[in-house]
């Protein structure tokens, strides 16, 4: 049932005027290092594959365990239906210099990876941004890894014959697998969440800080053996335009980021999983946030705790796609039939593709008006107010009656 038996089913490819490449990147093998994905605007010509949707089978074991599933059966069963599937963009392509690009973090949703949102990071790329996806190592992915070095060895004299730099070879380092990480029984939820968010938060800065480096042209290794030409970046971001998206888990993470990190111009929030802040957090948040909902998955609490961050100084947008379930913005929504889709709640009624262009047209729009670009995304303004078809401003969720009224 991969996409070589399927006219139909397939990740969609970006809409925007960029060809897409994208790469992996470790900086500092560590566990506190960074791992991201990053898409980006690519050179058209040469011959690029196009990587595994799901690159490794240690992140079906990750799902097995997120999903309390036996490992065997879920890596067999997952691999079936979904281990044909590629990304749409080119793997290790060269990097295209135009101009500035302005930079968007993602990050991803309890128990997903780097990986699972490549349909909104591809669209964004194409539309002319750098997108650092996010693999988060707080125990929230369903599995991720690091890099040991391997044991050393003392040559005649003595001295360790492995360096102590983070710049080591592959060959040198060892795979040391992370996988989901649940609360314990009879152990509070909230504090362990909180702990994470903050962590999941500094990642997302870390990633900014790494790309600002990148881009000020700083010397860069990668862990990954790839050709990618990091000198082609330097100067080439705008970071004067940064915003952060993410979902669910990311959506908390957004507004975590934005709290402590003011290059973040704005944030972008899908179907927001809030539990895991304090109240504290909401009074810091002093940038522009749009809340895209999905009509199944919100309830009055989570959406109350939303509009903590109404304000009459920065605009604080809410609209909710109708039809969609939470998972509707994984790229899971794709690539499963309407049987399977509805049975796993991976698809609404709504048509997967329309749901994913309305979420994609009203972040960009909301986007170009909160950073500044000067592109053509203002046509979808009235997204941002739930204007539209398949769209209501606000939430389909009955409030009490002092919360009752849409935000505006």
């Amino acid at each position: 049932m991969g996409n070589s038996g399927s006219h139909c089913l397939g990740i969609p490819a970006g809409k925007g005027p960029n060809l897409v490449g994208c790469i992996d990147l470790i900086a500092d093998h560590t566990i506190q290092g960074s791992f991201l994905r990053l898409y980006y605007p690519c050179e058209q010509g040469g011959k690029h594959q196009q990587p595994l949707w799901i690159p490794r089978h240690e992140y079906y074991y990750g799902l097995a365990d997120f999903l309390k599933y036996n490992r065997k059966l879920v890596d067999q069963t997952l691999n079936y239906l979904y281990g044909s599937y590629r990304v749409p963009a080119e793997w290790d392509a060269p990097f295209k210099s135009d101009g500035k690009y302005p930079l968007v973090v993602f990050s991803h949703g309890l128990g997903a990876f780097r990986t699972l949102y490549s349909a909104i990071c591809i669209e964004v790329a194409s539309q002319g941004f750098v997108v650092a996806a996010v693999e988060h190592r707080d125990g929230s992915a369903s599995a991720t890894y690091y890099f040991e070095e391997k044991i050393k060895t003392v040559n005649e004299i003595g001295q360790s014959t492995s360096s102590t730099s983070s710049a080591l070879p592959l060959d040198q380092l060892q795979q040391k697998w992370l996988y989901y990480k649940p609360h314990k029984e009879g152990e509070q939820e909230f504090p362990f969440r909180n702990t994470q968010v903050h962590q999941r938060a500094e990642e997302c800065i870390r990633a900014l800080n790494l790309l600002t480096d990148i881009n000020m042209g700083k010397p860069f290794h990668n862990v990954f053996p790839l050709n990618f030409d990091f000198t082609k970046m330097k100067d080439s971001l705008d970071l004067h335009k940064v915003a952060i998206m993410g979902h669910s888990f990311g959506g908390a993470t957004v507004i975590d980021s934005l709290s402590k990190e003011l290059r973040f111009g704005c944030g972008v929030a899908l179907d927001a999983w809030m539990f895991p802040l304090e109240d504290a957090i909401y009074a810091k948040v002093q940038k522009p946030i749009l809340f895209i909902n999905s009509e199944k998955f919100q309830w009055v609490a989570n959406i109350l705790k939303m509009k903590k961050l109404d304000s009459n100084t920065i605009q604080q947008k809410m609209i909710t796609i109708m039809g969609t379930v939470h998972q509707s913005f994984p790229d899971f929504t794709f690539l499963t039939g309407s049987f399977l889709g509805k049975i796993f709640r991976l698809k609404g009624t709504i048509d997967p593709q329309i749901a994913i262009d309305i979420c994609n047209k009203a972040s960009l729009a909301f986007m170009q008006r909160h950073l500044g670009l000067e592109k053509d995304f203002d046509q979808w303004d009235p997204l941002i107010d739930g204007k539209g078809e398949h769209i209501i401003p606000g939430t389909n969720i009955p409030l009490p009656l002092s919360n009752s009224e849409p935000k505006q």
